[in-house]
């Protein structure tokens, strides 16, 4: 036996198509044009009373865009990963790290000598 037919099958309370009238008027806008360095160009909606950003992160490259479309704003370098030793030969310099491995390397044996059991 088939189901009876329902016409509001599938859909759901307060579905359809909604106007302006319950939705109210939209906010008056205005648009804003972005440019990044690899001339892609960006068009930004604000309200009218919003005061635009001089930048914008670019939507398809990521890049930060400006209102200036003859002089975008240039891509931000990107350093690499550094180890955790690179930062510590930025802080020491090779007589400070010699120095300080001599200190430890003394240390150790001492306590070899004193006969200390060393993990």
């Amino acid at each position: 036996m088939a189901g009876a037919g329902n016409a509001i099958r599938g859909s759901r309370v307060g579905a359809g198509p909604m106007g302006e009238a319950e939705r109210g008027e939209a906010a008056p806008r205005q648009m804003v044009t972005y440019f990044c360095s690899h001339d892609h160009r960006s068009v930004v909606t604000f309200a009218i009373e919003a005061a635009a950003p001089d930048s914008w992160d670019c939507p398809k490259c990521g890049l930060p865009a400006s209102l200036d479309s003859d002089n975008p704003p240039p891509a931000p370098k990107i350093e690499p990963y550094k180890t955790h030793l690179a930062y510590v030969k930025e802080r020491r310099s090779e007589t400070e790290a010699a120095d300080i491995l001599d200190e430890a390397v003394a240390l150790l044996r001492s306590r070899r000598k004193a006969g200390e059991i060393i993990f």
